[in-house]
């Protein structure tokens, strides 16, 4: 029987940290009772495993008792570490003892699965550095400017990479649960486990779910003044070339700075700023597609339509109709 190591966190926790080791529990109990009916032997020995003997959530409002402490956990399978606080300094300072642990299992050949904030965790132990990564897309400009060794991918829901797993935030941890169950059960005991809590197969962007807000802790003055030109003139049609100029640097200095400063060129910015603006009159208005689409300064139906696919994972009517029920198309 393999074994399945659920962390408890005894600091830096939250809401979350209770509704990721719940929602794993119970998921992973349920796929081990449908490998039962199947005749077959349960695949996972499941434990909670804590840096203290009691974990309290909430100012004290719920408490965990993990079963084992993870010191006295000398070998496992597969460990799983939930959403945490969103201090993150916070978090890998409280938790240097585990990151060293979660080193040695890995080096043992444990596989590891990071949820949400709990990157930040897995990150901290350098088992990413030179990986793919994803965590909760509020939390992508503190994740790369902590860790730029890691390769953030934050439009990703699920990474899988060298036995390390990462997801995206908040929910969809059941997401990457369902996943798990595919990779070390199989393809039936994952849509079996899927209907039973209702989760969706096959997720794999948290794109549609982004709320774009820009890069501005960078500090580079300059290009915060053209993030800021490019926000508040979204309907004309920008020249980097003569906004380079306007503040006196050369293009291709600007572009470096721009890039290393936000993460995105200058025309991907202005790119993801004006799909944010559309996607919010889609939520919020009864305007058209073209509408909407002239108001953030394209004119071209077939380009915006590609631009906001290829950003959010949707095409506009279909975000649309997922997003404003009371819309008339």
């Amino acid at each position: 029987m393999k074994h399945l190591t659920l962390i408890v966190p005894d600091t830096s926790n939250n809401l979350s940290t209770i509704a990721c080791i719940v929602g794993t529990h119970e998921i992973f109990e349920r796929a081990n009772a449908y490998w039962k009916q199947q005749g077959k032997k349960e695949l996972f020995k499941i434990e909670l495993v804590g840096v203290s003997k009691k974990a309290a959530f909430y100012n004290g409002l719920f408490s965990v008792n993990p079963q084992v402490y993870h010191a006295d956990v000398t070998k496992t399978d597969l460990i799983i570490i939930p959403s945490m606080s969103v201090n993150h300094q916070k978090i890998v300072k409280d938790h240097q003892v585990l990151i060293a642990w979660l080193l040695k299992q890995y080096k043992g050949d444990a596989a590891i699965a990071s949820i949400c904030s709990g990157a930040f965790v897995l990150a901290s132990s350098g088992l990413l550095d030179g990986k793919n990564c994803s965590t909760h897309w509020s939390n992508a400009d503190k994740f790369r400017s902590l860790f730029p060794k890691v390769n953030l991918l934050s439009d990703q829901l699920i990474t899988d990479e060298n036995g390390i797993y990462t997801n995206g935030g908040a929910y969809s941890f059941l997401n990457l649960m369902i996943y798990l169950v595919e990779k070390y059960y199989d393809r039936p005991t994952a849509i079996y486990c899927s209907k039973i809590f209702q989760i969706e197969m096959d997720r794999n962007s948290q794109s549609a779910f982004t709320i774009f807000t820009g890069q501005k802790l960078h500090g580079d003055e300059v290009i915060e003044k053209a993030q800021a030109y490019i926000e508040s003139n979204l309907n004309e049609k920008i020249s980097f070339e003569h906004l380079a100029d306007k503040f006196s640097v050369g293009r291709r200095n600007f572009d470096r700075r721009f890039i290393k400063a936000t993460g995105n060129t200058p025309v991907e910015y202005l790119q993801r700023v004006k799909i944010e603006s559309a996607k919010k009159a889609f939520e919020s208005s009864r305007k058209t597609i073209n509408e909407v689409m002239y108001d953030v300064g394209y004119s071209d139906l077939k380009a915006f339509r590609e631009v906001f696919r290829k950003i959010t994972g949707m095409s506009p009517i279909a975000y649309k109709g997922k997003y404003n029920k009371e819309a008339a198309f």
